[in-house]
């Protein structure tokens, strides 16, 4: 019997442990505790492992008008505890993501511009999919976050040219379509070289707004070809940009060893050549015009319908991104 209430006790205490870290983890918020009788300040942080030298300040602040006399702890007061992570805050990445650590600054002093392809009262190319459509600029925009996401974390200032705030980052396979996008919090213009300009602008206003050395506009589609045409990723610029033919280059030869480490018998044909689109011979910034893969084409469209490759495909563009920012800056 004792032997079966022990069990019980320590199975009970590893389902505590469990969930205190699955808070900690999913909810990214600070932890509260109540102190022991007779605890101070000091015995409170060394028991819950946090440097009393570093966090008894940001632990006062955080906890104003919860202490007794000399900043004594009251038994009946429930404190937060100071986290040890810088948290991050987007709305656009949905209640799910919407807080989140700083992982670091490796991209301290960039700037980007993403653009998502189409958008508002235009939903781009329709893919068909069993009996559901699939939407280019809902795709994209879920792509985008995804990398606007790793960007922020790492320390990068990014700019979102069109927004949804409904959707935020999606795990479904269907992403359900709507017309809510807007462009500088403007609706989103029906004819499609307005729609170019608006952006456009949009681009080049926050563009000289800001100071950062390492400036770059990402712009993201999906293509529409046979449903027979399999495509890999591929990259245009504009002919009279060094640089941002250098940033196509790092990001084809970044999918490229992708490709080598994970389908090694698969191979890689994404291209990079320049191509005289409106956004790339009017934005000011170094800009790449991006095609993640045809719409149509059912193996291309388990790239955008799986979350888990609309992530991978992000987390490629910001490695690719990452490699550029760290070339340019050996120079």
């Amino acid at each position: 019997m004792n032997r079966l209430f022990n069990q019980r006790h320590i199975l009970t205490g590893l389902f505590i442990i469990f969930q205190l870290v699955l808070f900690a983890q999913n909810e990214k918020e600070l932890l509260k505790a109540k102190p022991k009788a007779g605890e101070g300040i000091h015995a409170f942080l060394v028991r819950h492992q946090l440097k009393p030298s570093e966090h008894q300040q940001a632990f006062i602040d955080l906890n104003k008008g919860k202490f007794g006399k000399n900043n004594s702890l009251l038994a009946h007061q429930t404190y937060l505890l100071p986290s040890t992570e810088i948290q991050l805050h987007q709305p656009l990445f949905g209640k799910e993501r919407e807080f989140f650590p700083l992982e670091s600054n490796d991209l301290k002093g960039t700037s980007f511009y993403l653009v998502t392809g189409h958008g508002g009262p235009d939903p781009g190319a329709i893919g068909h999919y069993g009996n559901h459509d699939l939407h280019e600029d809902e795709y994209a925009y879920d792509i985008t976050l995804r990398l606007a996401k790793k960007l922020v974390e790492n320390g990068a200032k990014v700019h979102y040219i069109i927004e949804d705030e409904d959707d935020g980052i999606r795990d479904g396979q269907i992403l359900r379509y709507d017309n809510h996008e807007t462009c500088g919090k403007q609706s989103i213009p029906l004819k499609q070289i307005d729609r170019l300009k608006q952006r456009t602008l949009e681009v080049n206003k926050r563009y000289k707004q800001d100071t950062e050395a390492y400036r770059r506009c990402i712009i993201i589609h999906l293509d529409s070809r046979s449903k027979r045409k399999q495509i890999d990723v591929f990259f245009y610029h504009h002919k009279k940009s060094k640089n941002g033919k250098m940033l196509a280059l790092q990001l084809r030869n970044t999918f490229d060893q992708k490709y080598k480490q994970h389908q090694p018998s698969r191979g890689f044909s994404g291209t990079v050549s320049d191509r005289n689109l409106y956004l790339l011979r009017n934005t000011t910034p170094v800009s790449v015009f991006i095609e993640l893969g045809n719409i149509q084409n059912y193996r291309d469209q388990q790239r955008f319908v799986k979350a888990d490759n609309r992530q991978a495909l992000a987390n490629w563009l910001y490695e690719g991104i990452k490699k550029d920012y760290e070339r340019k800056s050996k120079k």
